[in-house]
C-alpha cells in the first residue's frame, strides 16, 4: 500500500513539474530559477516528512516539535525587530499559535495512517492550488494579505485534493462523507493558517519569516498550513471521534 501511495506522490510531482515548466518557460531566467529551487526544495521536504511518518512516527513527532519551536522563534524575531511593538496583537498571535501548536503536537500522536492521509491531502492542496492558480487564477481572493491566493487556485487545489482524499481511502478507512468532511476541513484550516501567517507578516512589513528554507522562506512560511490543518484533524479525532 505504501509503495502504491508513494508512486501516486511521484506521479503528482511529475504533473507538478510539467505545470511549473509551462508556467516558467517564458519567464526571465532568474525568476524561473527561483521557482525551480522552490519546487526542488519542496520535493525534498515532502520526501523527508513522508518517510518520517511511514518509517518511524516518532521522527515525525520530533519534526513537529522542531516546527513549533522554530515557528515560535520566528514570531518573536519579527516582534523584536519591529519599531512599533503592538503588544496586544502579538499576545493574541501568541495565544493562537500556542493553541494550534498544541493541536499539531496532539496530531503527531494519532495513528500514522491518519497522519499520512492528512499530510498528503495538505500537500496536494498546497501544490495544486499554486499550479492551477498560476495557470488559471485571475480573481484575487485576499489581495492585501496574500496576493498570490486566487479563486482559480482555491477551486483547482480543492478539487484535486478532495478527489485524492477519496483515492486514499485505504489510509482513512471511513465513509465517503467522513472522508470528504475531514478533507474539506483540512483544506479550510490550511487556508486559514496560511492567511493568519501572511497577516502576521504584513503587520510587520516583511515578505518572509526568515530565509531558512531555500525558495520558501522560514518554517512558518512553509508549515503554516500543516500546523492549522493538523490541529483540525487532532480535534476531529480526539473530540469528535472521527
Amino acid at each position: 500500500m505504501i509503495t502504491t501511495i508513494y508512486i501516486i506522490i511521484l506521479s503528482y510531482f511529475i504533473l507538478g513539474g510539467i505545470g511549473f515548466y509551462v508556467i516558467n518557460r517564458n519567464k526571465p531566467a532568474d525568476v524561473a530559477k527561483k521557482s525551480y529551487t522552490k519546487f526542488g526544495t519542496y520535493f525534498i521536504i515532502i520526501n523527508a516528512l513522508f518517510f518520517s511518518i511511514v518509517i518511524n512516527p516518532i521522527a515525525f513527532k520530533y519534526l513537529c516539535v522542531a516546527i513549533i519551536g522554530i515557528g515560535l522563534a520566528e514570531l518573536l524575531r519579527l516582534f523584536n525587530k519591529s519599531k512599533q511593538k503592538n503588544k496586544a496583537f502579538f499576545l493574541a498571535s501568541l495565544i493562537l499559535f500556542s493553541l494550534l501548536s498544541i493541536g499539531l503536537y496532539r496530531f503527531s500522536e494519532i495513528p500514522k495512517n491518519i497522519i499520512l492521509f492528512t499530510f498528503l491531502v495538505l500537500s496536494i492542496f498546497d501544490s495544486f492550488s499554486q499550479i492551477t492558480g498560476q495557470l488559471w487564477g485571475k480573481t484575487k481572493l485576499f489581495p492585501t494579505i496574500s496576493p498570490n491566493k486566487t479563486l482559480g487556485g482555491l477551486v483547482g487545489g480543492t478539487i484535486v485534493a478532495t478527489a485524492s482524499a477519496l483515492l486514499l481511502n485505504s489510509l482513512y478507512n471511513n465513509s465517503p462523507l467522513h472522508i470528504i468532511t475531514l478533507a474539506i476541513g483540512i483544506i479550510v484550516f490550511a487556508m486559514l493558517g496560511d492567511l493568519a501567517a501572511s497577516y502576521y507578516k504584513r503587520k510587520y512589513k516583511v515578505k518572509d519569516y526568515s530565509n531558512l528554507i531555500p525558495g520558501h522562506g522560514g518554517v512558518l512560511d512553509r508549515f503554516d498550513s500543516l500546523i492549522a490543518g493538523g490541529a483540525w484533524v487532532a480535534v476531529c479525532i480526539n473530540l469528535f471521534n472521527f
